[in-house]
């Protein structure tokens, strides 16, 4: 019995620990680059008691480092979207090379049926994707 009521207390912790995580993620918003290098320059300067001119140089280096990771940053964002744009390509490619060879193969009426088929199941998986999005979205709404 002790051990039942361990594993559920300890089940209904990691499910409360892993909505609040979805919860705070959900609830932050897109800070400028002003303000992030302003938030830098703050919690350095309190932590580190500087003066003026310590503040100055490091709001400098800190501006530089920001920009790099933006700059970094795009670049990725970038790279992934012609990276996806390069592999839907490549599907396109691939699903024409199939239909072509399933042509060959079989008949008219076949080949007719397969391609219903097909489109059946892809109508289906977007269908599916659609409602997870959905869900995920309206999960992701903090409830006040």
């Amino acid at each position: 019995m002790k051990k039942l009521i361990v594993a559920a207390l300890l089940v209904v912790g990691l499910t409360t620990y892993a909505q609040e995580k979805e919860g705070r993620r959900a609830g932050k918003e897109k800070l400028t680059l002003e303000q992030k290098v302003d938030l830098q320059v703050k919690k350095m300067t309190k932590d580190l008691d500087l003066n003026e001119k310590q503040t100055k140089d490091i709001r400098a280096l800190v501006t530089k480092q920001v920009e790099k990771r933006e700059a970094k940053r795009k670049e990725m964002e970038d790279f992934k979207t012609k990276k996806r744009e390069d592999f839907k390509a490549q599907m396109k490619a691939e699903k024409e090379a199939l239909s072509i060879e399933m042509k060959k193969i079989l008949t008219a009426e076949q080949y007719a049926k397969w391609e219903k088929n097909r489109e059946e199941k892809i109508k289906n998986f977007k269908e599916k994707m659609s409602e997870r999005k959905e869900k995920r979205k309206s999960q992701a709404i903090p409830e006040k």
